[in-house]
């Protein structure tokens, strides 16, 4: 795969292929996509197998961590007498992931169609979509997919009369982004407060109601079927050895034409930007996250990093959620790593003294940085209390919050610098926003001065 590529080769559409269609969203629309094509498949094959064979495709969780879904699914004790649960994470909320809740919004049966065929084969009878509760249209959606598949006959009793019975549960949750960690997710389940389990153990052998539990991300389950329809051969052709298969890549920020750009694992952002329009005309890039707001941010030397879990984590970051934000030279990285932070302190559960304490203190060194109220060796102090919180909180937000703090310095130490000498931020917060420019040409010129004595 090269930058020279076109685009219609770099780009790879099979989750998003049926969404310029008319009513994406519907059990009729997917069906004439190969819709639960790959579940008649699945059907036709031994439980075991079918983990064996989306082991053997290589497909990787898509919710940030990146581990083997049927690696997952294999770790489900079998013959243990005890109820076995499906539990799928679609409580999308980190600043700048955006990919689960458009697919959810224009193709819910993937999902579907992908809980069933995981339900098989993990021997489930009863699985459930956490949903974050403020996206109600989406909510509504999933439930009116839902009913749909009940009323085909693909959920409910004797599944196309397989004999497999499956019930599908959308649970709305109340809005908290530690319900994004899986435990915390499975205690909001039952009726707790979201917070994170001590592990072991863990939820493969103790999760929902004590129960074996595959708790997996919307994209990972809705990758599925189409492995089922066109083979592992097929899906290992696309990406990288190690990275296979096809993703949704979230463009957002200072970008010409942001969106989602499903292509496969392993393309840079030199090669997405090409496609979408470039950073913003007049302007060039600053800083980019590759995997969302929590992980440490590339720079322009970084345009070139394969876009896959090795690429990324050799460069220093996390590919996560592949959610590119992008960030051009009008934007302040302290104003910016402010903001993040700012929620990830609001965010925090209080379970655990580092990310609690540490994440409200890391905002209050930087909102006085960034009002020019900053002192010596505030910088110092940031790195040392993100050191305190850095894998000592008790579960990965902490680790998210101290990311971009610590690679913006390394990166962007000079502009710190420069908030401390000049007692003031250097750069116009209304210049960065995407209307800047448009008005900006709308505004009226000084007159020359033949014009002033005409």
């Amino acid at each position: 795969m090269t930058a020279t590529e076109p685009a219609e080769k770099l780009l790879s559409p099979v989750l998003s292929a049926s969404w310029d269609d008319h009513r994406p969203w519907s059990l009729e629309t997917y069906r004439r996509h190969d819709g639960y094509q790959g579940l008649r498949n699945a059907l036709e094959m031994e439980p075991d197998a079918l983990i064996a064979l989306v082991k053997e495709s290589g497909l990787r969780g898509r919710g940030g961590a990146g581990f083997p879904t049927g690696m997952k699914w294999q770790f489900i004790p079998q013959n243990d007498g005890k109820p076995h649960y499906l539990v799928v994470n679609a409580d999308e909320s980190e600043p700048g992931t955006c990919k689960d809740i458009p697919l959810l919004f224009a193709n819910p049966h993937a999902l579907i169609e992908g809980m069933v065929i995981a339900s098989y084969a993990i021997r489930c009878d009863h699985a459930f979509i956490y949903l974050r509760g403020e996206t109600v249209p989406v909510l509504r959606r999933l439930h009116a997919a839902v009913a749909e598949a009940y009323a085909a006959g693909f959920l409910g009793k004797d599944i196309l009369g397989s004999g497999i019975d499956l019930d599908i549960t959308v649970h709305a949750g109340a809005g908290a982004y530690i319900c994004g960690e899986e435990t915390a997710l499975l205690d909001s389940l039952e009726g707790r407060r979201g917070q994170p389990r001590l592990r072991p153990p863990f939820p493969a052998i103790a999760g929902l109601y004590a129960c074996p539990t595959v708790v997996n991300n919307v994209e990972s389950i809705a990758s599925v079927p189409p492995i089922l329809v066109r083979g592992k051969e097929w899906f290992t052709s696309l990406g990288t050895e190690k990275s296979p298969g096809f993703t949704l890549y979230s463009l957002s920020g200072h970008v010409t034409n942001p969106g989602q750009y499903e292509a496969p694992l392993g393309v840079t952002l030199r090669q997405l930007l090409d496609i979408s329009g470039g950073v913003r005309a007049g302007h060039q890039l600053k800083f980019w996250t590759p995997g969302g707001s929590s992980t440490p941010m590339f720079t322009d030397e970084h345009l070139d990093v394969p876009l896959d879990y090795e690429g990324v984590g050799a460069a220093g970051s996390m590919l996560g959620t592949k959610a590119l934000q992008v960030f051009d030279e009008t934007t302040c990285v302290v104003r910016a790593v402010t903001r993040w932070t700012e929620f990830y302190a609001h965010e925090s559960c209080g379970k655990c003294t580092p990310c609690r304490e540490g994440t409200y203190w890391l905002v209050q060194l930087l909102q006085r940085i960034e009002a020019g109220e900053g002192v010596e060796g505030d910088l110092e102090k940031l790195l040392d209390i993100a050191d305190n919180i850095n894998g000592k909180s008790f579960c990965a937000l902490g680790d998210g919050a101290a990311s971009p703090i610590v690679s913006s310095l390394q990166h962007f130490r000079a502009e710190y610098e420069q908030h401390l000498a000049e007692r003031r931020c250097p750069f116009d917060p209304a210049a960065a926003t995407v209307w800047a420019d448009s008005h900006r040409a709308k505004a009226p010129q000084p007159a020359t001065e033949r014009e002033v004595h005409a």
